[in-house]
């Protein structure tokens, strides 16, 4: 069963707008001087020599594949890896509270991927409700099975950016879930969850070491 990474034993609170806004593509035009080239190939006049010139062709640009969100009939797919921004990586008030949303965006992904591992990276061995989030992709991606939804949003976040006697900086967000749901291959569905109404009260705990910061904890307040 799905639950959220926040709060344990219950679906959080994920949101569609991220998804639907990834889920455009772009299309690049075709190069206004390669048509003109092709135009002006007239015969060379009597004081022109006959010279042969050839135009290097295009090299067309790579297009990425389009990202897809999970549906009933298949999981997401082409899934982007949320880049940390460089401000979360600064030991300061701004950097903390943008720390914070992008770990709640790699857990999006993760719900989205069943890739547990840049969680992993920025989050302490001992944090618990990582230790759930791991369970939950494990057993949300066995054999050819998926998570459709859950997506989490940050309402707002905030922190006096002060140590706790355990060197930690604490970090309080309003956090909200969409509906989610555990599905398998032929119409499976193990198990379904509402969105939530209402935001949640939650609280990180993070520790900067060395030059970046670390999720200790994080649980409803």
């Amino acid at each position: 069963m799905i639950r959220s990474a926040v709060a344990p034993l219950r679906l959080g609170t994920l949101g569609l707008a991220a998804i639907l806004v990834l889920g455009g593509c772009s299309e690049s035009g075709g190069d206004p001087n390669a048509e003109a080239a092709e135009k002006n190939s007239s015969s060379p006049t009597a004081s022109e020599s006959p010279t042969e010139s050839a135009s290097p062709s295009a090299t067309p640009t790579p297009t990425a594949a389009a990202y897809k969100p999970a549906t009933a009939e298949g999981p997401a797919e082409n899934v982007p890896l949320p880049v940390m921004p460089d401000v979360a990586k600064e030991e300061s008030k701004e950097g903390l509270i943008a720390f914070g949303e992008h770990w709640f965006d790699l857990v999006n992904y993760g719900y989205e991927t069943g890739d547990a591992a840049p969680v992993r990276e920025i989050s302490a061995p001992d944090c618990e409700i990582c230790a759930s989030f791991y369970k939950d992709l494990e057993e949300g991606y066995v054999n050819d099975d998926w998570i459709q939804g859950g997506e989490l949003t940050i309402r707002s976040s905030g922190t006096a950016f002060v140590k706790t006697p355990d060197g930690r900086y604490q970090l309080l967000l309003s956090v909200i879930q969409d509906a989610g749901s555990n599905r398998g291959p032929n119409g499976k569905v193990y198990g379904e969850l509402p969105g939530d109404e209402a935001s949640t009260a939650q609280i990180m705990e993070a520790t900067y070491v060395s030059d970046h910061w670390v999720v200790n904890l994080v649980e409803n307040m």
